[in-house]
């Protein structure tokens, strides 16, 4: 018999587009999770679940941005250097309270406030101190050097939307307006679940025909890493009922599995969600991770991955991304993709999108050598998946290409 093709999950039956599962996901699914108040010291990749306003000025006062003098830039010379007397000294945290007058320059350093009067600010090394005070040069904008009263964000103004998965730099925004706390969406709870009779889970020995476990490990650190508690379902059987149960005995917002999701006979995990729940769509155009599921138990989102360990990152972070960001609450954030120059040439079929895994030398992407969707070692040796559109059929060596750091993957 001719092989009809070399794709080893090839199988009747229309393949869903990438973007529109995307779509379907965010369509169908929100957030039902309650709040809660947290502090700040404890909220990295929390959900913020309201738009946060500004409720001070950031700088609350005009200051300087250098150590210098601060003048009136009227008192300027155009084309001279200007002598002025030099009546007190401010610095960060003790600042001059009364105002500064014409003709007269104020010591002032970086940080501090800048009393009423002066309008610019000259650093000391465009000055030259002499007897009588200082010399200004000529030449300097009016208002240079000066962090005007709510130039940073200004009262009112919305400092975080609602769905910012807080990081440490928006951790340090709200305490630099005053906060100590914030009000979160509550962790999402996922059920994660590995299937086949094939896997154990070390230190218990291998029986014969079986490996270890690396997706739940694997999966779980990213779920982790996105803000999420992880319940440990273990390992199901091959036994399309005892995975149904299981699916229906999880207390959890979100279920998640990987393998048993392909068309054999020993994947059980799609029959199971149609015994026990709806099926929303199944396979999506991609590879690696043509095979993967979206469902319901019941209320329960159910997010059906590939078995080989490739395949299971690559369909969670490109199909579960958008996932559990709504049902976190968190605003849909993909991650960003930077374009580098292929270093080989490659050839795809159409109608699918195509992640491969490459390493990144002197901003050239270089294929890695061992190309399996089980091959966990061409995850930890490669640096970025380039990202191929359905469009395309064929990348050329010295393309520039879009690709995504496994480090943005892995947050």
């Amino acid at each position: 018999m001719a092989q009809l093709s070399d794709d080893c999950f090839a199988f009747g039956g229309a393949l869903l587009p990438l973007g529109d599962a995307r779509a379907q996901i965010i369509a169908r699914y929100g957030c039902h999770l309650t709040c809660e108040t947290v502090a700040l010291w404890d909220a990295d990749g929390r959900v913020l679940a309201d738009g946060f306003v500004a409720p001070m000025n950031l700088p609350p006062e005009t200051n300087s941005a250098v150590d210098g003098y601060a003048i009136h830039h009227a008192d300027l010379a155009p084309d001279a250097p200007t002598e002025l007397t030099v009546i007190g000294r401010a610095a960060a945290g003790h600042p001059v309270l009364a105002a500064s007058p014409r003709g007269q320059a104020l010591r002032i350093f970086t940080g501090a406030v800048v009393p009423a009067g002066p309008d610019t600010v000259m650093m000391q090394e465009d000055c030259v101190e002499t007897p009588a005070g200082v010399s200004i040069q000529p030449g300097i904008r009016r208002g240079a050097n000066l962090r005007p009263t709510g130039e940073d964000i200004a009262i009112g103004a919305t400092a975080l939307p609602a769905g910012t998965r807080l990081s440490p730099a928006d951790l340090g925004l709200l305490a630099a307006l005053g906060q100590t706390h914030a009000i979160v969406r509550r962790r999402l709870r996922v059920a994660l679940f590995s299937t086949g009779d094939e896997l154990a889970s070390a230190p218990a020995p291998l029986r014969p025909g079986q490996i270890y476990d690396a997706n739940r490990m694997m999966l779980a650190a990213l779920l982790r890493r996105r803000g999420a508690d992880v319940i440990d379902g273990g390992i199901l059987p091959d036994d399309p009922a005892a995975t149904a149960r299981a699916f229906i005995a999880a207390k959890a917002d979100l279920i998640i599995t990987s393998g048993g999701v392909s068309a054999g006979e020993e994947d059980h995990v799609r029959t199971a969600i149609l015994a026990a729940g709806t099926l929303e769509f199944w396979r999506v155009a991609i590879k690696p991770g043509r095979p993967v599921a979206l469902g319901r138990i019941g209320d329960t989102p159910l997010l059906g991955l590939p078995g080989n360990p490739v395949a299971a990152l690559v369909t969670l972070a490109t199909v579960g991304q958008p996932l559990l960001d709504r049902l976190a609450g968190a605003v849909d954030a993909p991650p960003m993709r930077f374009n580098v120059t292929s270093a080989f040439a490659y050839r795809k079929k159409v109608g699918r999108r195509e992640y491969v895994r490459v390493q990144i030398r002197d901003n050239r992407a270089h294929r890695f050598a061992k190309e399996g969707a089980g091959i966990i070692t061409s995850l930890t040796g490669s640096d970025a998946l380039l990202e191929l559109p359905e469009t395309m059929t064929a990348l050329g060596q010295g393309d520039l290409v879009p690709c995504i750091p496994l480090g943005l993957i892995y947050g």
